[in-house]
């Protein structure tokens, strides 16, 4: 596994917002170089203690007590201010920012705009009173499950069919032939979970 190399620049200006930050800058650095608190205590002959405080901002280090930790990486103190940071991974999606990747009478909202190396897929999905997932049966390489939040869904897996109401749940082999229909009098509202993601 190579070693992050951090950009050499000169460090941020000191300041409460500098200090403020120390605690979340180090955890994160020290997540990009894969080590616990405790692998980084030993390596900066500190103890995690110190280090568990500093993430938690509960204690601001000396510059000594900084730049010892740090060398436990390595990384020099200039470049601590500096170090490219990786984007944080999404963790609240609004309502307003589910991505609709159905249409008409069949509407999949789906959390997150771009899978790509996701496990999981998760939509909010709303079926029209009468509508279905289509003639044809849905088969794809996945698991799926989900729960009805409103209205009546007649699920169909192989040959067999089923009716569930709100409150009720499935789960499947999704290579299994299956359809989903909206046998209430108003939209069906589910929300669900496929691994990997099939769209």
């Amino acid at each position: 596994m190579s070693t992050p190399s951090p950009a050499a620049t000169a460090p941020a200006p000191a300041g409460p917002e500098a200090e403020f930050n120390i605690g979340e800058r180090l955890r994160r650095i020290r997540e990009v170089y894969g080590l616990s608190q405790r692998a980084l205590a030993r390596r900066a002959g500190v103890t995690n203690g110190i280090i568990s405080m500093i993430e938690l901002n509960r204690t601001s280090p000396s510059v000594a007590t900084l730049k010892k930790i740090l060398d436990g990486f390595p990384i020099a103190l200039a470049d601590f201010f500096t170090f490219d940071l990786p984007a944080q991974d999404q963790v609240v999606y609004r309502a307003a920012e589910l991505v609709e990747i159905g249409g008409g009478a069949l509407s999949l909202r789906q959390v997150g705009r771009n899978l790509r190396g996701r496990a999981m897929q998760i939509l909010h999905e709303r079926i029209a009173p009468g509508a279905d997932t289509g003639a044809e049966m849905l088969t794809h390489e996945a698991e799926e499950g989900g729960v009805v939040i409103r209205g009546r869904l007649e699920l169909t897996v192989a040959a067999q069919s089923w009716t569930l109401e709100p409150g009720d749940a499935y789960y499947f082999d999704s290579r299994l032939p299956h359809r989903f229909r909206n046998v209430g009098d108003e939209p069906l509202e589910i929300v669900s979970a496929c691994t990997p993601p099939s769209f």
